[in-house]
């Protein structure tokens, strides 16, 4: 099984790293693989409601968006991190998911999904909200922990000094695993959920 990390931080090994790397430990250890994408000093633009996902199957600008859609299709989870900026993640990060979600056509249903903020004090419960939309507009179950999952610290390093985010983050994995775990026995045994034919309204009709 594997899990894609997408660091929305414009620090590589900054306290967003910290909270996946101490991720990435428990998830090794129970065997599963990752991959742990830096996307938050890279020059991402925001969607432009172009449409040309729709006819070609990928997203118009040639960029990592598109490099990543093949690994977001293969994982079985999808971990995204972002510091907190005016208590809403990067716009960077929010860009990349943006188009990411909207310019993939495959079947996201039952991949799980966690999101994890880190701040110096505030603003967490509201990114945190804001992440896991991504999953629940896709059909990803959103992977749970002991507390909402947000780590603190404001210098360089510090969130390694936060032993309850650390444990929470620990918590998480290990939840997103058997998450997984379970997921993949229980398609093994009954396949996914029937899907319905969707109903597409709007406020004018």
């Amino acid at each position: 099984m594997k899990v894609l990390m997408i660091n929305g931080s414009p620090h590589a090994k900054g306290n967003t790293y910290i909270a996946l790397h101490e991720m990435e430990q428990i998830f090794a250890a129970e065997g599963i693989e990752t991959e742990l994408l830096h996307i938050g000093n890279k020059d991402i633009r925001g969607c432009i409601a172009c449409g040309s996902c729709a006819k070609n199957g990928k997203c118009v600008f040639e960029d990592l968006v598109n490099e990543t859609a093949p690994k977001f299709e293969a994982c079985d989870g999808l971990v995204v991190a972002s510091p907190v900026y005016y208590a809403s993640a990067n716009a960077t990060l929010i860009a990349f998911l943006d188009r990411l979600f909207y310019s993939t056509g495959f079947d996201k249903t039952m991949k799980v999904g966690a999101s994890v903020v880190a701040a110096r004090r505030g603003g967490l419960s509201a990114t945190f909200d804001e992440l896991n939309k991504y999953f629940t507009i896709t059909g990803m179950p959103v992977a749970s922990s002991q507390y909402w999952n947000s780590i603190h610290g404001r210098a360089q390093g510090e969130a390694a000094q936060d032993a309850e985010g650390l444990q929470t983050m620990r918590t998480l994995a290990r939840n997103m695993t058997f998450l997984m775990k379970s997921i993949a026995l229980g398609k093994e045994q009954y396949g996914l959920p029937e899907k319905e034919a969707p109903e597409r309204t709007h406020f004018i009709r």
